[in-house]
């Protein structure tokens, strides 16, 4: 009875010990850091704000939609292998990739839908479609399209939204950063909410 009274003591005292450790000063440790300087932003999610209100967040894509597709005036991020049809918007809460191998049946079938459905949109040959205009990326939610991709578009956001087209150009060019491997890519967001300032 004494070594099992023992054993429990000290089970239970590290119970205490690793709560407190983990459950309290790690995580307020990691709270403290988020709060230096320079790093606040990202802790708090890259939101992205206009007129003190939040409209989405630099990280993450998420795909915008027209009120009216004939009449659509957005630039679109890269399809999501979580949303139901070929180009539905993603839906944040079930990223992710679909698996599929590049000679997956279902796999080809909807690159083909997708990018028929972006060339009827866009107005162009299936053929121009650059690949990234088809592709899920693995999370499912990449914030950048390529610059193909976005000088597809610009014909028709500059169609819809009445911004002459070479200034759509400049706002694509202004949008573009590298990305950490050094790719460049266009911020889908940030370049929306430049193209609808200038509106």
């Amino acid at each position: 009875m004494k070594v099992l009274l023992k054993q429990s003591m000290a089970g239970l005292r590290v119970l205490v010990v690793l709560t407190v450790l983990l459950g309290v000063l790690y995580p307020l440790g990691v709270w403290l850091v988020s709060r230096v300087p320079g790093l606040q932003a990202n802790a708090e999610g890259s939101v992205v704000e206009r007129d003190g209100a939040a409209v989405g967040s630099s990280l993450i894509g998420v795909d915008p939609v027209a009120q009216d597709p004939a009449h659509d005036p957005w630039f679109h991020n890269r399809p999501s292998a979580g949303s139901k049809d070929a180009l539905g918007p993603g839906d944040p809460s079930t990223s992710g990739g679909s698996n599929k191998g590049a000679t997956n049946e279902d796999l080809v079938k909807t690159i083909v839908e997708r990018r028929d459905l972006i060339a009827k949109r866009e107005g162009v040959a299936a053929e121009s479609v650059p690949t990234d205009a088809v592709t899920a990326s693995a999370s499912g939610l990449d914030p950048s399209i390529s610059g193909a991709y976005a000088a597809l578009q610009a014909p028709r956001v500059a169609a819809n939204t009445g911004v002459p087209i070479e200034k759509i150009r400049q706002l694509i060019d202004a949008n573009t950063h590298s990305a950490g491997i050094g790719v460049p890519g266009v911020n889908v967001l940030e370049l929306n909410l430049a193209v609808q300032h200038a509106r």
